[in-house]
């Protein structure tokens, strides 16, 4: 099973690659694995990529069990008070 879903996860990380770089060149026709989608306004690939990264995120998350990412942010302070 776990190498199942790490094949789903692939795929969709694939599908995922594949849509980002239609969405830079523009381009509203794409085609892979013998399957065709077009997309017609830029809503439908932002609404697209919006779907992969969900179910990307389920699909890690099931594998992982617990594991899910998560936000970080690092914050660097400078100062010249001596401190």
């Amino acid at each position: 099973m776990p190498d199942d879903l790490a094949a789903q996860i692939a795929k969709k990380k694939g599908q995922l690659a594949q849509l980002r770089s239609v969405k830079a060149s523009g381009v509203v026709r794409t085609e892979a694995n013998g399957d065709s989608v077009t997309y017609q306004p830029a809503a439908d690939l932002r609404r697209a990529e919006s779907d992969l990264l969900r179910e990307i995120s389920e699909l890690e998350a099931q594998a992982g069990g617990n594991l899910s990412r998560r936000r970080t942010r690092q914050v660097v302070m400078t100062g010249r008070s001596g401190w």
